[in-house]
């Protein structure tokens, strides 16, 4: 059941009119699913689906020094950021643990918006704020302010190019362009979460509704529907994406998330974890922590986050999402496990589900992959 108190997106009423079965997520009442998650979970993969994340958080940082002060908070090189494009990062503690995986946008030479998780808003927002003190720098919550409507699949560029002039064609993966959707202005951003070609269009509330019916119209020949958060679980599991509280979190660092990536030890000035971060890469490669692998079932058993992942009698690991995938017609898991038994293929693993070992092959990350 949905909370009474949840907060309520701007496209609450129209949820309920198309029959949406409701769920409170980080405090936010919001569609998990229309009718079948599969059949949402499919035209996502061969059409299209619509989405209404306006659950998550937008935090604006302006000013003087915003590029300065983003490279000081995040992990990642924001300076180098153009305007117009978008850089996928992390905001860690001075332990090196992971607060939260963020999409930063360079709106203008000293403008930024940041999107955080849902569940994390907050807390993000609590930690640039107490960060921007030294900086000459506003740290703006604009939750308020914006509607966010994915529309993801390969129909999705077509849909879009019929409800607005913008040069969708030329507009590249992690990049925004301001521009007029079905007649509302919006920031059109190449971004998603579901593994597929798509958009993540940013709005004013007042105009969520007027913009998911203009897109609900336009794609009425290509098999658009709307898709609530189960089939977005999905998508992003079958895509290797991680999600914060099962792959990412506090205690573990971008290293031991296999995402040290993100990290820029070589960009201007200290930045907050950086030594512990450091410390973090070097034991990494000293001697590499869990790896985060792919895990197919060779039954029908489904695992979820939290069960053991076993070989040999011993536990070498533990799952952290699952989920029957439509795509693969199997049940598949991401799991941290020991870097011997990391290799695709590795022979004798399995998941102790409710204490049956049952067996599954171990596979390289992700599941799923479009082509292009």
């Amino acid at each position: 059941m949905s909370s009474t108190s949840a907060r309520k997106t701007a496209l609450d009423a129209l949820h309920r009119a198309l029959g949406a079965t409701m769920t409170d997520f980080a405090g936010w009442d919001m569609p998990l699913r229309y009718g079948s998650e599969r059949d949402e979970h499919l035209a996502v993969r061969t059409k299209a689906g619509l989405f209404d994340l306006s659950h998550m958080g937008e935090i604006t940082v302006s000013g003087a020094e915003p590029a300065e002060f983003l490279n000081y908070a995040l992990v990642g090189d924001l300076a180098a950021v153009g305007v117009g494009r978008a850089r996928y990062t992390m905001i860690c503690v001075r332990d090196g643990g992971i607060l939260d995986d963020l999409i930063v946008y360079r709106l203008a030479d000293a403008e930024f918006m940041i999107v955080s998780n849902a569940s994390n808003a907050q807390h993000v927002l609590n930690e640039l704020s107490n960060l921007a003190e030294e900086f000459d720098v506003e740290v703006r919550d604009d939750r308020d302010a914006y509607a966010l409507i994915a529309v993801q699949g390969p129909e999705s560029p077509g849909i879009l190019k019929s409800v607005t002039d913008a040069e969708i064609d030329g507009l590249k993966y992690y990049s925004g362009l301001p521009a007029t959707v079905a007649g509302v202005p919006a920031l059109i951003a190449r971004t998603g979460y579901t593994g597929e070609d798509g958009f993540e269009l940013f709005v004013q509330p007042e105009h969520a509704v007027e913009l998911w019916q203009a897109l609900t119209k336009a794609g009425e020949g290509v098999g658009l529907v709307p898709c609530g958060l189960s089939c977005r679980d999905t998508l992003r599991l079958e895509a290797g994406m991680p999600l914060y509280g099962h792959e990412l979190s506090l205690s573990l660092t971008p290293f031991d998330a296999g995402l040290g990536r993100v990290v820029k030890f070589d960009k201007a000035g200290d930045f907050v974890g950086r030594a512990a971060l450091r410390e973090a890469a070097e034991r990494a490669s000293q001697e590499p922590p869990r790896v985060l692998v792919g895990l197919v079932a060779e039954g029908r058993r489904v695992p979820r986050a939290g069960y053991p992942v076993v070989a040999d009698g011993q536990v070498i690991g533990e799952v952290t999402s699952g989920a029957p995938s439509p795509t693969l017609g199997k049940p598949i898991a991401m799991a941290y496990v020991d870097a011997a038994h990391s290799a695709p293929g590795t022979p004798g693993v399995g998941v102790d589900i409710r204490g049956s070992h049952e067996p599954y092959e171990v596979v390289a990350l992700p599941f799923y992959k479009r082509r292009k």
